[in-house]
């Protein structure tokens, strides 16, 4: 059965359905007002994304990130989805916004087709505003106001509510796509048209035809006049499937029209081991046929005919011919409003079906496998985690040859892809690796004490006593852009403080990271905890990692100061430590001295442009302009090739000035610098706080008072007096190494080495102590003595 309904060319088209929509399908309570049908564009906060979609229909996709070549999907909503909480009326908002992905998803040449429920609840809602209204007048006037409240609803026939709703859903669904210029047309189906030859091939040639037409297909099961459902006694082959609930439709319309992916809207966040809210239920990221033991259902949904374990059964279904599918929430209000475009844009949301098992472990697993590798580090006693350090430093030297030769190969596929600063980020060389290897003994010197150290102890009472004392902070995920010397450097200080690791790398250093992290997993089975440090490179994106908050305690990020402010804006419930940006400035004073000026300037900038503590801003003391020491300084740049950029003041001093600076906080990455005048100490301290990022900031003078001044007063990770921004650095300063500069102001501040890595726990040591003792009339007093710390061993 097809009934077809199509845009009107003019805004009157609209005008005239809604009112009909108001008076014959919905309560006064949840009209939709033409305002509201009105401005759902400006609702949208989608991109319009342009994709390659051409594919040949077979198999189908392996991996959540080839999803974004779907070009034929169909999406299921559940009717949880669309029904309100009492199930008497539809969520028109939830409603919208669905319709609105879809539209931005046919938009961008995609043929999408709507399997909706949703006719049952409507029609409900309309029915029982019926029979309230026709209840004779007479009878509610003899039997009192209160008796009319109490009038109890006779239970609805479901066949009669679907014949007296699906009119006024499909009206509903054409008022919201013709907002966007789509057309829908409706068809309504029950099991003899997929079973009845004839039938099966005149419902396939309309649906291609209406997809033809860029027409999107909103099917339903004709529920005015489908017979009751029989027992679960199909769906074990490709040939055989019988449509007894809108999932089996999903399938069976999503294998024979051969789409690339159908989408199942339910109101839950995908497949979980356990019936969700069990205290073990975990959601499953991937689901392979096979699985299915794995995984113990529940009772199904509030509303509708089918529970997860009928859409699982489905979803292998579609899978087994050719169909990939993703189930996820369509009821959650964050998530809801661009779940399904998040879907086809390849991120982790739902559980996706695949019949490909990746041939390592999934990064949950990793997530698991750090967690308890960690566990065990952290119990080793500090000489075995040293030496596991050393043996990773010996590795480094005597696998020179094999790290360097990965190196080539990365460094041969990145060229002409990667910009200059980055192809030297990338570089691996004979003295780095060396170089490496001493920060890693010292690191290794330095760990010794580092975890269980006992920081306080306390006498709380008579044989009660407290100590404070170090431990791991947990599983750390460190990303890093470009880096391989990265790698080594931050498993040893994971390894040092006893924490489980989880890196990813860019993959411009796979080949380098892939032999590093080999290294390190040898060194780390000397002593059986190979498994606490792992390297991700299943094809996660950053973002999707960034999610995995029961997993992992913090996220540090190594790289750009987008990808910095990437992850801090994906991360959900997971402290990120880092800085965004590295805008260090160096202020010379009016008293700086001739031969220091040029020295620093030269190797804070020039020496390693890329790096996030070089310098980017210079403020210049105005009584230098047109002195010797300024034209020496700008004479240096000039010869080191140095491209200047004005600052609004400096401009104003000069006939003939270099480009003006488009932005005062810029980080430049590169051989370019903002030069800009200020009158005093206390301005360029000013300016600082207006436009630095608190990362590292210089003052070059001969004058101790005002170097002090200048050390006090800015609020930064790292303030520096006659010496350059490049010795912001954890090797510099001593600590081995680091895994990053953070600019925040919890927990750890500039430099982050061993220190950085770990956090305390309280232990308390009691005889059969209680709090009631304690009271007022009890028989014991807290003493609260401070006891004498353990000496930390230094050597």
């Amino acid at each position: 059965m097809l009934s077809r309904v199509c845009r009107s060319g003019s805004q009157s088209f609209t005008h005239r359905l809604l009112p009909w929509v108001q008076s014959t399908t919905l309560s006064r309570s949840c009209r939709v007002q033409p305002s509201a049908i009105r401005h759902v564009r400006s609702w949208s906060n989608i991109p319009f994304i342009t994709v390659p979609l051409s594919r040949t229909h077979g198999k189908s996709f392996a991996h959540r990130s080839e999803l974004k070549h779907a070009k034929r999907i169909v999406v299921k909503l559940g009717s949880a989805v669309v029904t309100r909480g009492d199930e008497c009326g539809l969520a028109l908002g939830r409603l919208a916004s669905i319709v609105e992905q879809v539209s931005v998803l046919q938009n961008q040449g995609r043929e999408m087709m709507l399997v909706t429920s949703g006719a049952v609840a409507f029609g409900k809602q309309r029915l029982r505003h019926e029979i309230l209204l026709s209840q004779s007048v007479r009878q509610a006037l003899h039997s009192g106001q209160n008796h009319l409240k109490e009038m109890a609803i006779p239970v609805l026939e479901a066949r009669a509510c679907a014949a007296a709703g699906q009119s006024g859903l499909m009206a509903l669904y054409e008022a919201m796509f013709t907002q966007y210029s789509i057309c829908a047309a409706q068809i309504l189906v029950t099991n003899l048209d997929f079973h009845d030859e004839q039938k099966r091939r005149n419902l396939n040639g309309t649906l291609h035809e209406l997809l033809r037409m860029n027409i999107v297909p909103i099917v339903n099961t004709n529920d005015a006049v489908v017979p009751p459902a029989e027992p679960n006694s199909d769906l074990q082959g490709v040939n055989v499937i019988s449509v007894k609930d809108n999932d089996s439709l999903a399938a069976r319309l999503a294998v024979e029209m051969k789409t690339d992916l159908l989408i199942v809207l339910s109101d839950v966040e995908g497949l979980f081991d356990n019936p969700p809210g069990s205290d073990d239920a975990k959601l499953i990221d991937i689901f392979y046929p096979g699985d299915q033991q794995s995984v113990t259902f529940g009772t199904k949904s509030r509303v509708g005919m089918g529970g997860m374990e009928a859409k699982v059964k489905a979803a292998l279904w579609a899978l087994q011919g050719g169909t990939s599918v993703v189930i996820a929430n369509g009821t959650h209000p964050k998530v809801s409003g661009h779940v399904i475009t998040d879907i086809v844009e390849g991120k982790k949301v739902g559980t996706f079906f695949s019949e490909v098992k990746p041939a390592g472990p999934t990064v949950e697993q990793q997530g698991e496998m750090a967690r308890s590798g960690g566990r065990m580090l952290a119990t080793l006693e500090p000489e075995q985690r040293a030496e596991i350090i050393h043996h990773l430093a010996d590795l480094l030297t005597d696998q020179r040859d094999e790290i360097l030769l990965a190196n080539k190969k990365d460094l041969e596929e990145a060229e002409g892809r990667l910009a200059a600063p980055l192809l030297k980020r990338l570089s691996l060389s004979t003295s780095k690796l060396n170089s490496l290897a001493i920060g890693l003994r010292q690191i290794a010197a330095s760990s010794q004490d580092s975890v269980g150290r006992v920081l306080r102890r306390t006498r709380i009472a008579k044989d009660l006593e407290l100590e404070q004392v170090t431990v791991p902070i947990g599983v750390l995920l460190v990303i890093f852009e470009s880096r391989p010397d990265c790698l080594p450097q931050v498993a040893a200080l994971a390894i040092a403080s006893g924490n489980g690791l989880l890196l990813k790398g860019g993959k411009e250093a796979s080949h380098s990271n892939r032999i590093l992290h080999l290294l390190t997993q040898e060194a780390l089975s000397i002593h059986g905890v190979k498994e606490a440090v792992q390297l991700v490179n299943t094809r996660e994106e950053v973002e999707d990692l960034c999610r995995l908050d029961k997993m992992i305690d913090l996220i540090i990020p190594r790289g750009s100061s987008q990808l910095v402010r990437n992850i801090q804006k994906a991360a959900k419930g997971i402290p990120v430590m880092g800085h965004s940006e590295g805008i260090c400035h160096m202020y010379v004073d009016s008293e700086a001295s001739v031969d220091k000026v040029t020295r620093l300037v030269r190797d804070s900038k020039c020496e390693y442009p890329a790096a996030c503590n070089a310098l980017e801003t210079l403020l210049i003391n105005r009584d230098l302009l047109r002195t010797p020491l300024f034209d020496q300084i700008i004479d240096m740049l000039r010869v080191e090739q140095v491209k200047i950029h004005a600052g609004p003041k400096f401009a104003s001093y000069l006939t003939f000035s270099p480009s003006e600076v488009k932005s005062l906080r810029t980080e430049y990455g590169d051989l370019e610098l903002c030069i800009e005048v200020v009158d005093s100490v206390q301005e360029a301290i000013d300016h600082i706080h207006k436009y630095g990022s608190s990362h590292t900031d210089v003052i070059v003078t001969e004058n101790e008072k005002t170097a002090e001044f200048f050390l006090q007063h800015v609020d930064s990770a790292c303030v520096f007096w006659n010496a350059s921004t490049r010795f912001s650095d954890g090797y510099r300063f001593g600590l081995g190494a680091e895994v990053g500069i953070s600019t925040s102001r919890i927990h750890a501040r500039g430099p982050v080495g061993l220190e950085g890595l770990l956090t305390t726990k309280w232990l308390l040591r009691g005889q059969d102590h209680v709090v009631s003792d304690f009271s007022e009339h009890g028989s014991l007093k807290y003493l609260h003595e401070n006891l004498p710390v353990p000496q930390r061993n230094t050597n």
